[in-house]
């Protein structure tokens, strides 16, 4: 055998091997459970309560997309806080009080 059919063989050795551990690693980590999204919700909550004006809160919001601190909650709560939970029965973070919107002025 040719050496370059030796280093095909090599390398599709190799991408399968890499293939086999990365679908475990999502085994293990992706438990497919839903979870609370508890860290994401007490961001939310925070960002709707930072000011009484309903623009500031929402630049804030959009600040936060940008940079994307909301993403990286949603991704701590996917990857590691619900399947923390799923797995224990615990969730390091607490529950967020109940979202309310902010209040529109009313038209007397």
């Amino acid at each position: 055998m040719p050496a370059s059919g030796i280093h095909n063989q090599t390398m599709k050795q190799s991408t399968k091997k890499a293939a086999a551990a990365l679908t475990l690693g999502l085994c293990l980590t992706a438990t497919s459970c839903i979870g609370p999204n508890n860290a994401y919700n007490s961001l939310s909550i925070w960002n709707s309560k930072l000011s009484d004006s309903k623009y500031v809160n929402e630049l804030v919001f959009l600040g936060l997309n940008i940079i994307p601190v909301y993403g990286l909650f949603l991704f701590g709560d996917y990857l590691i806080f619900n399947s923390v939970e799923f797995w224990t029965g615990d969730n390091w973070i607490s529950k967020p009080e109940p979202f309310k919107p902010q209040e529109t002025a009313a038209a007397n």
